[in-house]
């Protein structure tokens, strides 16, 4: 039994045998039937709506039923749905499938037969459209729940590493801990400076492997419990705590500093080197940032001076930026 909430829009002009088409669409019951009379007006009506089977001849002046169907397989595409495309022809033979096939196709109909095969041929793109379009919708709720699961994720998608929002957690935490407990919280900004040369220089899959190898460096050279996240796409931050604010200067971090600005990197297009630049910003409980971004600021602030320079800098949040 046919599905008669089916759409069909049906593309009649001169050369059209749209007397045998509706007569056998209308026999078999179905309800949401649309016509056009040209091609550019199919186009046009499936643009304001959709539909399930669109049923055409081959020849039709203007444009022709295969160049209809690209059109189609083009608005298809944008829309994320599938429309059956039916073909009516007076042509036979092996070559005139496999070229309709080609161009994208779905089935097509020899006017001699209409008659017995339309709506058969009706009944069986009722069947794939609607498996087609539930597969489409399924898939692009995947998509949607992949995307939102990306953006709720605390981690980041290439290191594993935590992302921004993760790094604002545990400083949020460190600066708790410190409230509470005194000593000092330490926030540390790796910025890659050569980060557009690389980019435009290696493929993203070499671009991935650096930064995988930063990455994996960085744990290596920080302590077990530093928290070491990927904070945007060139830029890498440390959170710690310290026992007072003496320990989280420059000098402190310099073997961190030369680890990875001195060694290259090893990846499928060779050994590779960074600039990287370091940052550092912290407060203790006298002067106590009242929030992680305060500091995460600070940081980032002191980016152009640490470019100027060469050096690593290192401030201390007093409400107003003061080096330590």
């Amino acid at each position: 039994m046919p599905n008669l909430d089916t759409s069909i829009l049906v593309v009649d002009d001169t050369k059209f045998s749209s007397a045998m088409v509706n007569r056998v669409i209308a026999r078999a019951g179905y309800q949401d039937v649309r016509h056009a009379h040209s091609a550019a007006t199919a186009l046009q009506m499936l643009e304001e709506r959709s539909a399930r089977i669109l049923v055409a001849d081959w020849l039709m002046p203007e444009m022709d039923g295969l160049e209809l169907t690209q059109r189609v397989r083009q608005l298809d595409e944008a829309n994320n749905h599938f429309t059956y495309v039916m073909l009516l022809t007076a042509k036979e033979g092996v070559e005139a499938l496999a070229e309709a096939f080609e161009q994208g196709v779905d089935d097509f109909v020899n006017k001699t037969h209409m008659q017995d095969q339309l709506l058969p041929r009706l009944l069986s793109a009722e069947r794939i459209t609607s498996l087609q379009n539930r597969l489409l919708g399924e898939n692009q709720t995947l998509i949607e729940a992949n995307a939102k699961l990306k953006r709720l994720s605390p981690f980041d998608g290439l290191t594993g590493l935590g992302n921004r929002e993760y790094a604002s957690r545990r400083l949020d935490e460190a600066l708790k801990h410190v409230g509470s407990r005194g000593g000092a919280a330490c926030y540390k900004l790796l910025t890659i400076a050569n980060f557009d040369v690389l980019r435009k220089q290696y493929p993203p899959v070499i671009l991935s492997q650096l930064l995988l190898a930063v990455a994996r460096r960085l744990r290596q050279l920080v302590r077990p419990l530093d928290v070491v996240t990927r904070i945007s796409p060139s830029q890498f931050a440390i959170i710690t705590t310290q026992p007072s604010l003496e320990h989280c200067s420059g000098d402190n971090y310099r073997r961190l500093y030369e680890g990875i600005n001195t060694k290259a990197f090893k990846t499928t297009a060779g050994f590779l080197s960074v600039k990287v630049l370091l940052t550092i910003s912290a407060c203790d409980n006298d002067a106590l940032a009242p929030n992680p971004e305060a500091l995460m600021s600070l940081a980032q602030a002191q980016v152009p001076k640490a470019l100027d320079t060469s050096a690593i800098v290192s401030v201390r949040y007093t409400g107003a930026a003061q080096t330590a």
